[in-house]
């Protein structure tokens, strides 16, 4: 059995090798919904069927465990199919997320103004919000909608990516006062964030790429009978809706 990774196009891709590189030996299937993107401008019910499409595509393929690496799925579906599909329709196998790994890491850092930016969909849902607060933590969360980004950086145009974050996120040090932190809270961000820890070098930015392979790791030590059935021959297999390749 694999480990399998779903995104609606590229960006859960950079958390899918982040965790090949931390795990080299299991086997993984990637399966990116380019044809969709973005998702973080449709609507729930359309968000629904085609991260559940994904999802039984890697399931199909002989994958136990799936991650959904969008935030914009993660915040709208992934609760509903965990609940009311995945136990008919795939009995026995697992369904994770990226936000509450990313809250729980973030729980654990002496940080208190934190900044999150990611889709409309994600910002809109409170998501974060909803997880902090269950953690207790006494942190205050500001957010800002970048719809512009995943597009951006889809088409490769890192340069306006970059200058487009550094408008929101230079915006938002000026509205509130000590903020240290950015939640980076989309996976195709993991991109540009080498260039925003150069332009704000006073301020920590949290990447997905670089908590959910730990995270993965913990999880797997938790859950042996999961990890011992994953199968150990370190291929890596991509699907882009319609498309698959090998490396």
């Amino acid at each position: 059995m694999k480990i399998g990774f779903f995104d609606s196009g590229k960006g859960g891709l950079l958390v899918a090798k982040a965790v090949q590189v931390a795990m080299p030996l299991y086997d993984y299937l990637y399966f990116g919904d380019t044809a969709n993107l973005p998702y973080g401008d449709k609507s729930e019910a359309d968000i629904l069927k085609l991260t559940q499409e994904g999802i039984r595509v890697l399931f199909d393929e002989g994958c136990s465990i799936v991650v959904v690496a969008c935030n914009t799925a993660s915040v709208k579906t992934l609760r509903q199919l965990q609940n009311q599909w995945l136990p008919s329709a795939f009995p026995g196998r697992k369904l994770l997320g990226v936000v509450v790994p990313t809250v729980e890491h973030l729980a654990t850092l002496p940080i208190k103004k934190v900044l999150l930016l990611a889709t409309k969909r994600t910002v809109d849902s409170g998501k974060y919000e909803i997880e902090l607060h269950k953690l207790e933590t006494y942190i205050e969360l500001f957010t800002q909608a970048a719809p512009e980004l995943v597009p951006l950086i889809e088409s490769d145009d890192i340069v306006t990516a970059v200058q487009t974050a550094k408008g929101y996120i230079s915006r938002q040090v000026d509205l509130n006062n000590g903020l240290d932190t950015v939640i980076l809270g989309c996976t195709h961000y993991s991109l540009i964030v080498g260039d925003l820890r150069s332009l704000f070098p006073d301020i920590t930015f949290l990447a997905q790429t670089e908590i959910i392979p730990n995270k993965l790791q913990e999880y797997l030590e938790r859950h042996f009978e999961i990890k011992n059935e994953l199968s150990t021959t370190g291929t890596f297999t991509i699907f882009f809706t319609g498309d698959r390749f090998s490396t």
